[in-house]
């Protein structure tokens, strides 16, 4: 799978150099857009401890992170996106919550729905820009224990922010690159139970989750 999303990621790059070569225009992008987003998202890690010795400690495994996302822009400069993005992982979990510490590698999806502000910036002769901007909104993770088949869900408040460059083709089409970062307060650990029935409600604390992600998209305008 990291092979296959960096492989796309230097296909877009390619593209997006054939574009920069063409004639420049000043291509008009009010209205609404859609938008289809394709990113690697790198490892990251959580922990918590409790009283009595219990803890946990695990992995979110980085891979690809898809989704899509509509934009309203009533002017060239400033837009607000309604945006779906997914991931399906694993999360390798070492926990005491008995009197041994025991190990699973959690099957995790993530979906997350969120609404965000962006600031456009034409640069050069009017065919790239760049973007940036913060966003807000909720994570709804599922957790399944391979072993039991046990599930958990959880659903908890996220934000994050982006940036990057569009580069348009035409005045339909563009070609999106950028970095995002979201982070989950209370994330992977609250509201799941790592024990050995599998998932669970029971314990719940802070565990901040940051996810970095690097990748592009396509971007069309509709109207």
């Amino acid at each position: 799978m990291k092979n296959f999303t960096f492989t796309i990621l230097f296909s877009l790059i390619l593209l997006v150099c054939s574009i920069y070569q063409t004639q420049a225009q000043n291509y008009p992008t009010d209205g609404i857009l859609l938008k289809g987003y394709g990113l690697y998202l790198f490892d990251d890690g959580f922990d918590a401890r409790f009283n009595f010795g219990q803890y946990y400690d695990g992995k979110i495994k980085g891979g690809l992170q898809w989704g899509a996302g509509i934009e309203y822009r009533p002017n060239a400069q400033v837009g607000l996106e309604l945006m779906y993005l997914r991931q399906d992982t694993n999360a390798p979990t070492t926990y005491l919550v008995g009197l041994e510490p025991e190990f699973t590698d959690f099957d995790l999806a993530m979906n997350y729905i969120m609404v965000g502000g962006l600031r456009h910036a034409q640069l050069g002769a009017g065919n790239v820009e760049a973007f940036g901007g913060l966003m807000a909104g909720m994570l709804i993770a599922d957790a399944t224990n391979p072993e039991t088949r046990r599930s958990q869900s959880a659903t908890k408040f996220a934000w994050g922010f982006k940036g990057g460059m569009t580069f348009w083709a035409s005045d339909r089409a563009g070609i999106m690159l950028q970095a995002q970062l979201l982070s989950v307060v209370e994330g992977i650990g609250g509201g799941f139970y790592f024990g050995t029935g599998g998932p669970g409600a029971g314990i719940s604390t802070y565990s901040t989750m940051f996810q970095f992600g690097l990748g592009g998209g396509l971007v069309f305008k509709l109207n």
